[in-house]
């Protein structure tokens, strides 16, 4: 049986290319469009997904890849989940959540069984795997987060290296020379995310064009237990009056807390920057200086893109950050 591969060979195209003839998701010149027809009819090739975008018919579904493990905040994934729901549900569509244990083979399934029309693709690391399958599959790909070789695929993400920026310039701002970044955990670390990296990048670049000293706190273990050694630094951050930017829900709550239990303040001995949605900052109970990653605007942009893709609309192509947002609570001291 013919495959979408021998239809690239004879047509002289790649396979994306044919892909993008068969599903209509991207514009392709007429020549091109003619010669890869012809192979299809030469080959006698119709696959399953093929067939169906040619004729015009839909699932109505939408893919959501995410990623379930231990360490996963299942609260800061809520606001993606509920934006891209409500997104699909207002163009009655339906959303299957599938998670990433699969890899690539669960993206080429998704989109060989003719299981979804679009495919919306999260937790995007470094140098991940399965993005060459995403660029080769015959649905649209949206991705949140930004890899290493997007491989001009639709990606939305916040602004990372923005966000850590903004962190050292809220840290400055209040008089602080010394900053300690919250590092991540051995999973999340083994992971190699982008926004990771690009974050703590950023901050350390901004601090040093600001002449700030800045240390990173990595934890030794997950939870609680890689926390162990951050508790006898506390009282030291009080006494050079230093900032902390934590990343994440879990490590500002948990800076919040060795911080109060060591006598420090924050707001006053120390100043804490956290990365987290505006209501997981409220609820804390120090109401903590964020800064937004933006869940939900990421998810609009995200589900545009790929709307856009399937109703064959012009659409941003490439990379969009959406800017991020700081929203000084009690958490920042007062500049001495």
């Amino acid at each position: 049986m013919a495959t979408s591969a021998d239809v690239a060979r004879l047509a002289g195209v790649s396979q994306s290319t044919v892909s993008y003839v068969m599903s209509g998701t991207r514009s392709i010149s007429a020549e091109t469009r003619a010669r890869v027809e012809a192979a299809m009819r030469q080959l006698d090739y119709h696959p399953n997904a093929g067939a169906r975008a040619l004729a015009g018919r839909r699932t109505n579904v939408v893919g959501l890849v995410v990623r379930f493990a231990a360490n996963t905040d299942v609260a800061a994934l809520l606001p993606f989940i509920e934006t891209i729901s409500s997104f699909c549900r207002e163009r009655d569509y339906d959303v299957v959540l599938v998670t990433e244990d699969e890899g690539p083979a669960g993206l080429e399934r998704l989109a060989g069984r003719a299981i979804v029309d679009g495919i919306v693709l999260m937790d995007i690391r470094r140098d991940d795997d399965r993005v060459p399958a995403a660029h080769s599959v015959q649905v649209p790909v949206v991705l949140i987060g930004v890899p290493d070789d997007p491989r001009d695929l639709d990606c939305v993400d916040v602004d990372v290296e923005a966000a850590g920026r903004l962190a050292v310039r809220e840290l400055a701002e209040a008089g602080h020379r010394r900053i300690t970044l919250i590092g991540e955990s051995p999973v999340v670390r083994a992971d190699q995310f982008g926004f990771v990296a690009q974050f703590a990048e950023s901050v350390e670049s901004a601090a040093a064009d600001a002449g700030i000293a800045v240390s990173t706190y990595q934890p030794d273990a997950e939870g609680w237990a890689g926390f162990t050694r951050f508790e006898s630094q506390a009282a030291e951050l009080a006494a050079v009056r230093a900032g902390v930017i934590a990343r994440t829900p879990q490590a500002i709550d948990m800076t919040l807390q060795i911080l109060q239990a060591a006598g420090v303040t924050p707001g006053k001995d120390v100043s804490l920057v956290g990365v987290c949605t505006d209501s997981t900052a409220e609820a804390f109970r120090i109401p903590v200086t964020n800064i937004s990653p933006e869940p939900r605007e990421v998810s609009r942009l995200a589900m545009e893109s790929l709307f856009a893709r399937l109703d064959g609309r012009p659409a941003e192509r490439g990379v969009q950050l959406v800017s991020p947002r700081l929203t000084r609570r009690r958490t920042t001291a007062p500049p001495r």
